[in-house]
């Protein structure tokens, strides 16, 4: 008797009577009123125990059934939702179902076992709903992991300018208090992914700054497509791959791609995008300060949205109260995964394998363990202990 469902209504007769007749086949409760539904609604959700059902009275006082089915579809979009009324007017069920978006509708008088063959059918479309998301949601999460890794094996330092958009992100999204901006977030992780995919050739005399003929400027130019073609092919991710897409495009209509949007036409992520790449690219090839960055910044300011930089700078320039992270000095045998590399790690020719901000994960050991049985490294190393720790 898994299925939770909630039922809502403000006759406590009827609620009893319901607790008697359904509660051997279901984890039933009760609320009386849709005032008190929506509460019940949002405790399940916070202890994530979520209600697989919810019927819900229509003629309430206070918040009627139509209102409760809204609410309840915005704390809890997945939970099946269900009308049961002593006014089945033709009217009252296009509201429901245009409105309340329900699953079945039901009219007083009802028999038990109907409602109840109702409620197992409720109950088995929200678990094909659920069962569906977390399908989704473990193919993206896997894939961008995948990427990720690809992205860190092949170029240090394109992970780092990773780690540290992610961070830049996660700041503003606190600070602004930014809803739903999680493609913004995948986008920034996976921003630098088109350069870490040019050629190693190409990228050694990038890092050499020497000369590039045209035909390698146009592959370096069109890293941002490179990204979008590989990240358009996971589920859900067609929005972030176009902000990954215009990431290099000014607001002034300068940059890639030639003939994109400018200014307002460019979408809000990519625009910001725009200026915590820069940002952060500046940071890492100077060392700089972020208001030292911002500084440099201005000296070409038409290429970034006005308001967007003003609001970037306000942020990311003010001095954080957090506690500074965990730094261990540790020997490379004592690297696990979920270490954050702190400085630098190197071959003791002074090869870059690491850059500092890179997240370690399985991938990365694994090549530590192939790269340590004919290299020796540059020991000891210096992480951020963000492992989490087992309760004392």
């Amino acid at each position: 008797m898994t299925d939770r469902v909630l039922i809502i209504d403000d006759d406590h007769h009827l609620l009893s009577s319901f607790r008697r007749q359904l509660g051997t086949q279901f984890d039933l409760e009760t609320a009386q009123g849709g005032s008190q539904g929506v509460d019940a609604v949002i405790a399940a959700q916070h202890e994530q125990k979520p209600f697989a059902v919810v019927v819900s009275d229509m003629r309430m006082p206070g918040m009627d059934g139509i209102e409760t089915l809204l609410r309840i579809k915005e704390v809890a979009p997945d939970t099946v939702r269900m009308m049961l009324t002593g006014n089945a007017d033709q009217q009252t069920a296009i509201d429901a179902v245009n409105q309340g978006q329900i699953f079945r509708f039901y009219s007083k008088p009802t028999s038990p076992e109907y409602l109840a063959n109702g409620l197992r059918s409720g109950a088995e479309q929200y678990k094909l709903v659920t069962a569906e998301r977390e399908l989704l949601e473990k193919t993206l999460s896997g894939s961008i992991n995948l990427l990720c890794d690809v992205m860190s094996l092949n170029d240090p330092f394109a992970a780092r300018i990773s780690a540290r958009l992610r961070d830049y992100v996660r700041r503003l999204i606190t600070e602004f208090k930014m809803p739903q901006r999680w493609p913004l977030e995948i986008a920034a992780t996976l921003a630098p992914l088109g350069k870490a995919m040019i050629p190693l050739e190409l990228q050694a005399k990038m890092k050499v700054g020497a000369p590039l003929n045209e035909a390698e400027q146009s592959v370096v130019e069109q890293a941002p497509e490179t990204a979008r073609h590989l990240i358009a092919n996971i589920p859900r991710l067609a929005k972030v791959a176009e902000i990954v897409y215009l990431q290099d495009r000014g607001y002034d209509g300068s940059g890639f791609p030639q003939n994109g949007p400018k200014g307002a036409d460019i979408p809000l992520d990519a625009r910001l995008l725009k200026i915590l790449k820069d940002l952060a690219a500046i940071v890492e090839s100077t060392g700089t300060a972020n208001n030292q960055a911002f500084a440099e910044m201005d000296k070409k300011r038409a290429v970034y949205d006005p308001q967007l930089l003003a609001k970037v700078r306000l942020c990311l320039v003010r001095d954080s109260s957090a506690p500074p992270p965990n730094l261990l000095r540790i020997p490379l045998a004592s690297l696990k995964a979920g270490h954050v590399m702190a400085s630098d790690l190197r071959l003791s020719n002074g090869h870059l394998i690491f850059a500092s901000g890179t997240p370690i994960g399985e991938p990365q050991l694994e090549r530590l363990k192939a790269l340590r049985r004919i290299f020796t490294f540059i020991e000891p190393i210096e992480v951020k202990d963000v492992i989490p720790r087992e309760s004392a």
